[in-house]
């Protein structure tokens, strides 16, 4: 069983724009992707199916300044992950604990 792995790096994002461009980058979304939270819960569980059988991996980088920085911002995103992961048994979304600048 092999893994998809996308890297979503925050390193640098301060608030909920910059989050969502990031995303919409690291995750191929399209150009008329909302930029909103419903959007990128409806984007995450919409996603297309990876190469193999084993499921996609989103690894969130980076994320502590941004945590720190907008902790009601990020609890909504951990949410909106959540969610999703749990609508969607092939995807997984992991915070990396190292790395973080």
């Amino acid at each position: 069983m092999t893994q998809f792995v996308v890297v979503l790096d925050l390193d640098g994002v301060t608030d909920k724009s910059a989050l969502m461009d990031r995303c919409a980058d690291a995750l191929g979304l399209p150009d008329y992707f909302g930029r909103n939270w419903d959007a990128l819960a409806d984007s995450l569980t919409d996603l297309p199916a990876p190469p193999g059988d084993g499921g996609l991996q989103i690894v969130v980088r980076n994320w502590r300044p941004y945590a720190l920085a907008r902790p009601q911002e990020w609890e909504i995103a951990q949410d909106v992950f959540a969610q999703a992961v749990g609508q969607v048994p092939a995807l997984s979304v992991l915070l990396a604990l190292g790395g973080s600048s």
